[in-house]
Protein backbone atom coordinates (compact mmCIF):
# COMPACT_ATOMS: atom_id res chain seq x y z
CA UNK A 1 0.00 0.00 0.00
CA UNK A 2 1.68 3.41 -1.02
CA UNK A 3 -0.74 5.69 -0.15
CA UNK A 4 -0.97 7.49 3.16
CA UNK A 5 -4.77 7.71 4.39
CA UNK A 6 -5.77 10.78 6.53
CA UNK A 7 -7.32 9.02 10.00
CA UNK A 8 -9.14 10.05 12.66
CA UNK A 9 -9.28 7.81 15.54
CA UNK A 10 -12.34 8.71 17.99
CA UNK A 11 -11.35 8.38 21.51
CA UNK A 12 -8.15 8.93 23.53
CA UNK A 13 -8.27 6.32 25.87
CA UNK A 14 -6.47 3.10 26.15
CA UNK A 15 -7.53 1.43 23.09
CA UNK A 16 -8.02 4.45 21.20
CA UNK A 17 -4.36 5.50 21.67
CA UNK A 18 -3.14 2.02 20.88
CA UNK A 19 -4.79 1.93 17.29
CA UNK A 20 -3.95 5.59 17.10
CA UNK A 21 -0.16 4.71 16.66
CA UNK A 22 -0.68 1.37 15.23
CA UNK A 23 -1.67 3.35 11.74
CA UNK A 24 0.42 6.14 12.59
CA UNK A 25 3.54 3.67 13.08
CA UNK A 26 2.97 2.89 9.53
CA UNK A 27 3.26 6.21 8.17
CA UNK A 28 -0.46 7.22 8.60
CA UNK A 29 -1.24 10.96 9.18
CA UNK A 30 -3.43 10.33 12.49
CA UNK A 31 -5.45 12.60 15.05
CA UNK A 32 -6.25 11.50 17.97
CA UNK A 33 -9.53 13.43 19.43
CA UNK A 34 -9.39 13.75 23.35
CA UNK A 35 -11.92 15.44 25.43
CA UNK A 36 -9.70 18.45 26.23
CA UNK A 37 -7.59 20.74 24.69
CA UNK A 38 -5.03 20.19 27.96
CA UNK A 39 -4.79 16.55 27.57
CA UNK A 40 -4.69 17.15 23.74
CA UNK A 41 -1.51 19.43 24.86
CA UNK A 42 -0.11 17.00 27.04
CA UNK A 43 -0.08 14.61 24.50
CA UNK A 44 1.55 16.54 21.68
CA UNK A 45 4.33 17.79 24.17
CA UNK A 46 5.36 14.05 25.49
CA UNK A 47 4.22 12.16 22.47
CA UNK A 48 3.05 9.99 25.46
CA UNK A 49 -1.01 9.58 26.67
CA UNK A 50 0.20 9.12 30.05
CA UNK A 51 -3.12 8.66 31.47
CA UNK A 52 -3.36 5.49 29.83
CA UNK A 53 0.03 4.22 28.06
CA UNK A 54 2.97 6.32 30.42
CA UNK A 55 5.24 3.48 28.67
CA UNK A 56 4.26 4.06 25.04
CA UNK A 57 6.31 6.27 23.24
CA UNK A 58 4.23 7.27 20.44
CA UNK A 59 4.67 7.89 16.69
CA UNK A 60 5.43 11.46 15.39
CA UNK A 61 2.20 10.88 12.87
CA UNK A 62 0.19 11.29 15.79
CA UNK A 63 -1.27 14.79 16.60
CA UNK A 64 -3.89 15.09 19.20
CA UNK A 65 -6.84 17.81 19.16
CA UNK A 66 -9.84 18.50 20.65
CA UNK A 67 -11.62 20.53 17.85
CA UNK A 68 -13.74 17.79 15.88
CA UNK A 69 -13.91 20.84 13.08
CA UNK A 70 -10.36 20.66 12.07
CA UNK A 71 -9.83 16.96 11.99
CA UNK A 72 -13.19 15.08 11.16
CA UNK A 73 -13.59 16.89 7.42
CA UNK A 74 -9.90 16.12 6.58
CA UNK A 75 -10.87 12.19 7.57
CA UNK A 76 -10.88 9.84 5.10
CA UNK A 77 -10.81 6.86 8.12
CA UNK A 78 -12.50 7.05 11.24
CA UNK A 79 -12.31 4.97 14.03
CA UNK A 80 -14.53 5.42 16.78
CA UNK A 81 -13.15 4.21 20.15
CA UNK A 82 -15.69 6.20 22.70
CA UNK A 83 -17.46 4.43 25.58
CA UNK A 84 -20.84 3.61 24.16
CA UNK A 85 -22.47 6.33 26.64
CA UNK A 86 -21.11 8.97 24.53
CA UNK A 87 -21.41 7.65 21.38
CA UNK A 88 -25.06 9.24 20.08
CA UNK A 89 -23.32 13.00 21.55
CA UNK A 90 -20.30 12.42 19.74
CA UNK A 91 -21.73 11.46 16.10
CA UNK A 92 -24.01 14.28 16.89
CA UNK A 93 -21.22 16.80 17.00
CA UNK A 94 -19.52 15.44 13.76
CA UNK A 95 -22.90 15.28 11.93
CA UNK A 96 -22.62 18.87 10.64
CA UNK A 97 -19.26 17.81 8.84
CA UNK A 98 -19.32 16.67 5.36
CA UNK A 99 -19.09 12.88 5.11
CA UNK A 100 -19.60 11.73 2.00
CA UNK A 101 -17.77 8.55 1.11
CA UNK A 102 -15.98 8.28 4.55
CA UNK A 103 -15.26 5.17 6.33
CA UNK A 104 -16.63 4.87 9.74
CA UNK A 105 -15.19 1.91 11.65
CA UNK A 106 -16.36 1.20 15.44
CA UNK A 107 -14.59 -0.29 17.60
CA UNK A 108 -16.86 0.60 20.54
CA UNK A 109 -17.59 -2.98 21.95
CA UNK A 110 -20.96 -2.03 23.29
CA UNK A 111 -24.84 -1.96 22.42
CA UNK A 112 -27.39 1.42 22.68
CA UNK A 113 -30.95 0.78 24.36
CA UNK A 114 -33.89 2.00 23.28
CA UNK A 115 -34.32 1.06 20.82
CA UNK A 116 -31.51 -2.05 20.95
CA UNK A 117 -28.68 -1.51 18.07
CA UNK A 118 -25.75 -2.06 17.51
CA UNK A 119 -23.14 0.24 17.07
CA UNK A 120 -22.60 0.21 13.63
CA UNK A 121 -26.65 0.12 13.46
CA UNK A 122 -26.54 3.08 15.48
CA UNK A 123 -23.78 5.04 12.94
CA UNK A 124 -25.62 3.72 9.71
CA UNK A 125 -29.17 4.93 11.34
CA UNK A 126 -27.44 8.48 12.41
CA UNK A 127 -26.07 9.36 8.95
CA UNK A 128 -28.40 7.42 6.85
CA UNK A 129 -25.85 8.06 4.14
CA UNK A 130 -25.58 5.72 1.56
CA UNK A 131 -22.28 7.02 0.64
CA UNK A 132 -20.85 6.20 3.76
CA UNK A 133 -19.45 2.54 4.40
CA UNK A 134 -19.34 1.34 7.99
CA UNK A 135 -17.62 -1.74 9.43
CA UNK A 136 -16.65 -3.09 12.98
CA UNK A 137 -13.60 -3.92 14.91
CA UNK A 138 -13.33 -6.46 17.36
CA UNK A 139 -11.27 -9.19 18.75
CA UNK A 140 -8.83 -10.21 22.12
CA UNK A 141 -7.38 -7.16 22.09
CA UNK A 142 -6.06 -6.04 25.65
CA UNK A 143 -4.70 -2.44 24.86
CA UNK A 144 -1.79 -2.74 27.29
CA UNK A 145 -0.19 -6.04 25.46
CA UNK A 146 -1.32 -4.78 22.04
CA UNK A 147 0.98 -1.54 23.50
CA UNK A 148 3.64 -3.79 23.94
CA UNK A 149 3.72 -5.38 21.35
CA UNK A 150 2.69 -9.02 22.19
CA UNK A 151 1.15 -10.89 19.31
CA UNK A 152 -2.26 -10.50 19.03
CA UNK A 153 -5.25 -10.53 16.37
CA UNK A 154 -8.59 -8.97 15.84
CA UNK A 155 -11.07 -8.75 12.86
CA UNK A 156 -12.66 -6.20 10.81
CA UNK A 157 -16.02 -6.74 9.78
CA UNK A 158 -18.53 -4.81 6.84
CA UNK A 159 -20.35 -5.69 4.18
CA UNK A 160 -18.13 -3.75 2.09
CA UNK A 161 -15.26 -5.74 1.10
CA UNK A 162 -13.03 -2.67 0.53
CA UNK A 163 -13.24 -1.25 3.68
CA UNK A 164 -12.31 -4.89 5.56
CA UNK A 165 -8.97 -5.06 3.44
CA UNK A 166 -8.34 -1.13 3.89
CA UNK A 167 -8.02 -1.86 7.30
CA UNK A 168 -6.51 -4.53 7.53
CA UNK A 169 -3.51 -2.70 5.80
CA UNK A 170 -3.68 0.44 7.76
CA UNK A 171 -3.30 -1.22 11.41
CA UNK A 172 -2.07 -5.07 10.23
CA UNK A 173 2.00 -5.36 11.87
CA UNK A 174 4.41 -7.77 12.44
CA UNK A 175 2.65 -8.59 15.91
CA UNK A 176 -0.91 -7.67 15.11
CA UNK A 177 -2.92 -9.97 12.71
CA UNK A 178 -6.17 -9.00 11.10
CA UNK A 179 -8.88 -11.29 10.01
CA UNK A 180 -11.96 -10.02 8.32
CA UNK A 181 -15.69 -11.37 7.91
CA UNK A 182 -18.85 -10.27 6.41
CA UNK A 183 -20.95 -11.27 9.20
CA UNK A 184 -21.06 -7.77 11.51
CA UNK A 185 -23.70 -8.70 13.40
CA UNK A 186 -22.01 -11.76 14.68
CA UNK A 187 -18.84 -10.38 15.34
CA UNK A 188 -19.93 -7.05 16.80
CA UNK A 189 -22.63 -8.90 19.22
CA UNK A 190 -19.52 -11.28 20.52
CA UNK A 191 -17.61 -7.96 21.59
CA UNK A 192 -20.59 -6.48 23.80
CA UNK A 193 -21.39 -9.95 25.08
CA UNK A 194 -18.60 -11.30 26.42
CA UNK A 195 -18.11 -7.97 28.27
CA UNK A 196 -20.98 -9.48 30.36
CA UNK A 197 -19.08 -12.85 31.02
CA UNK A 198 -15.74 -10.97 31.82
CA UNK A 199 -17.63 -9.62 34.64
CA UNK A 200 -19.09 -12.89 35.96
CA UNK A 201 -15.49 -14.85 35.26
CA UNK A 202 -14.01 -11.83 37.55
CA UNK A 203 -16.64 -12.06 40.01
CA UNK A 204 -16.50 -16.39 40.36
CA UNK A 205 -12.66 -16.06 40.23
CA UNK A 206 -13.05 -13.76 43.51
CA UNK A 207 -14.96 -16.30 45.27
CA UNK A 208 -12.52 -19.32 44.56
CA UNK A 209 -15.10 -21.48 43.15
CA UNK A 210 -12.51 -23.68 41.17
CA UNK A 211 -11.00 -23.99 37.78
CA UNK A 212 -13.85 -26.91 37.01
CA UNK A 213 -16.55 -24.19 37.64
CA UNK A 214 -14.87 -21.65 35.47
CA UNK A 215 -14.90 -24.08 32.35
CA UNK A 216 -18.56 -24.64 33.04
CA UNK A 217 -19.15 -20.84 33.05
CA UNK A 218 -17.43 -20.32 29.69
CA UNK A 219 -18.98 -22.97 27.76
CA UNK A 220 -22.64 -21.82 29.11
CA UNK A 221 -21.46 -18.52 28.42
CA UNK A 222 -20.43 -19.44 24.97
CA UNK A 223 -24.14 -21.61 23.91
CA UNK A 224 -25.58 -17.99 25.85
CA UNK A 225 -23.39 -15.78 23.43
CA UNK A 226 -24.33 -17.48 20.25
CA UNK A 227 -28.19 -18.35 21.53
CA UNK A 228 -28.88 -14.75 21.60
CA UNK A 229 -26.59 -13.66 18.64
CA UNK A 230 -28.58 -15.94 16.28
CA UNK A 231 -31.68 -14.47 17.47
CA UNK A 232 -30.16 -11.41 15.99
CA UNK A 233 -29.76 -12.41 12.79
CA UNK A 234 -26.03 -13.31 13.81
CA UNK A 235 -24.08 -16.23 12.02
CA UNK A 236 -23.14 -18.92 14.87
CA UNK A 237 -19.92 -19.82 13.39
CA UNK A 238 -18.77 -16.70 14.35
CA UNK A 239 -18.58 -17.41 17.58
CA UNK A 240 -16.05 -20.03 17.42
CA UNK A 241 -13.85 -17.49 15.74
CA UNK A 242 -11.23 -15.01 17.32
CA UNK A 243 -14.24 -12.60 17.82
CA UNK A 244 -16.38 -15.23 20.01
CA UNK A 245 -14.07 -17.74 21.62
CA UNK A 246 -10.83 -15.65 21.26
CA UNK A 247 -12.54 -12.58 22.75
CA UNK A 248 -14.29 -14.43 25.39
CA UNK A 249 -11.15 -16.32 26.78
CA UNK A 250 -9.12 -13.81 26.72
CA UNK A 251 -11.47 -11.14 28.73
CA UNK A 252 -12.84 -13.97 31.18
CA UNK A 253 -8.82 -15.05 32.25
CA UNK A 254 -7.42 -12.04 31.99
CA UNK A 255 -6.22 -9.21 35.23
CA UNK A 256 -6.16 -6.63 32.49
CA UNK A 257 -9.69 -6.69 31.66
CA UNK A 258 -11.32 -4.25 32.91
CA UNK A 259 -14.77 -5.98 33.11
CA UNK A 260 -13.17 -8.91 34.34
CA UNK A 261 -11.69 -6.52 37.32
CA UNK A 262 -14.93 -4.80 37.71
CA UNK A 263 -16.14 -8.61 38.54
CA UNK A 264 -13.53 -9.16 40.53
CA UNK A 265 -14.36 -6.19 42.76
CA UNK A 266 -17.90 -7.09 43.33
CA UNK A 267 -17.00 -10.17 44.32
CA UNK A 268 -14.67 -8.90 47.38
CA UNK A 269 -18.00 -6.94 48.14
CA UNK A 270 -17.78 -3.48 46.82
CA UNK A 271 -20.87 -1.85 45.46
CA UNK A 272 -21.16 -0.72 41.64
CA UNK A 273 -19.85 2.92 42.13
CA UNK A 274 -16.93 1.58 44.54
CA UNK A 275 -16.30 -1.32 41.92
CA UNK A 276 -16.31 1.90 39.28
CA UNK A 277 -13.91 3.67 40.62
CA UNK A 278 -11.35 0.66 41.63
CA UNK A 279 -11.21 -0.12 38.17
CA UNK A 280 -10.89 3.57 37.07
CA UNK A 281 -11.89 3.01 33.20
CA UNK A 282 -15.29 2.22 31.70
CA UNK A 283 -16.60 -1.85 32.16
CA UNK A 284 -18.89 -1.79 29.27
CA UNK A 285 -19.79 -5.07 30.44
CA UNK A 286 -22.13 -3.45 33.23
CA UNK A 287 -24.42 -1.37 31.14
CA UNK A 288 -24.64 -4.29 28.64
CA UNK A 289 -26.38 -6.53 31.09
CA UNK A 290 -29.08 -3.92 31.76
CA UNK A 291 -29.21 -3.91 27.81
CA UNK A 292 -29.09 -7.84 27.73
CA UNK A 293 -31.43 -8.62 30.48
CA UNK A 294 -34.43 -5.99 29.65
CA UNK A 295 -33.99 -7.17 25.91
CA UNK A 296 -34.69 -10.63 26.89
CA UNK A 297 -37.34 -10.06 29.57
CA UNK A 298 -40.07 -9.44 26.86
CA UNK A 299 -38.79 -12.75 25.06
CA UNK A 300 -38.44 -16.07 25.30
CA UNK A 301 -34.85 -15.95 25.04
CA UNK A 302 -33.00 -17.35 28.25
CA UNK A 303 -30.08 -16.37 29.38
CA UNK A 304 -29.54 -17.85 32.98
CA UNK A 305 -26.31 -16.33 33.43
CA UNK A 306 -26.99 -12.58 32.61
CA UNK A 307 -30.46 -12.85 34.70
CA UNK A 308 -27.84 -14.08 37.84
CA UNK A 309 -25.56 -11.27 37.64
CA UNK A 310 -28.07 -8.89 37.03
CA UNK A 311 -30.16 -9.96 40.05
CA UNK A 312 -26.22 -9.44 42.37
CA UNK A 313 -25.62 -6.37 40.86
CA UNK A 314 -29.24 -4.55 40.80
CA UNK A 315 -31.57 -6.46 43.24
CA UNK A 316 -28.93 -7.79 46.02
CA UNK A 317 -28.64 -11.51 45.13
CA UNK A 318 -26.67 -13.79 46.20
CA UNK A 319 -23.76 -15.83 45.04
CA UNK A 320 -25.84 -19.01 45.20
CA UNK A 321 -28.32 -17.64 42.80
CA UNK A 322 -25.52 -17.38 40.41
CA UNK A 323 -23.94 -20.44 41.12
CA UNK A 324 -27.43 -21.94 41.05
CA UNK A 325 -27.83 -20.82 37.74
CA UNK A 326 -24.74 -21.91 36.22
CA UNK A 327 -25.56 -25.57 37.21
CA UNK A 328 -29.11 -25.02 35.90
CA UNK A 329 -28.24 -23.91 32.54
CA UNK A 330 -28.85 -26.02 29.80
CA UNK A 331 -28.71 -23.85 27.07
CA UNK A 332 -28.03 -25.17 23.56
CA UNK A 333 -27.61 -23.65 20.03
CA UNK A 334 -28.98 -25.31 16.91
CA UNK A 335 -25.91 -24.92 14.32
CA UNK A 336 -26.00 -25.60 10.97
CA UNK A 337 -22.71 -26.26 9.63
CA UNK A 338 -24.04 -26.21 6.11
CA UNK A 339 -23.11 -22.57 6.05
CA UNK A 340 -22.41 -20.85 2.20
CA UNK A 341 -18.94 -20.04 1.61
Amino acid sequence: MNKNYKICVLGGGSFGTVLANLAASKGHDVSLWVKDSDKALRINSESRNTEYHPELKLSHNIIASEKLEEIIPESEIIFVATPSKIINDVLDRISDFTMDNKMIISCTKGINEKPFMTMSETIEKHFNNSSIKVGVLSGPNLAREIADEKVAGTVIASKHADLCHLGREILSSSTFKIYTSADTQGIELAGALKNIYAIISGYCHSLDVGENAIGLILTRSMAEMSNFAVSKGANPITFLGLAGMGDLVATCFSKLSRNYQFGWAIGEGLDIEAAKNKVGQVAEGLNTIKIIHSEISSSEIKMPLVSGMHEILFNNGSKELLLEQIINSEIYVDVNFDVES
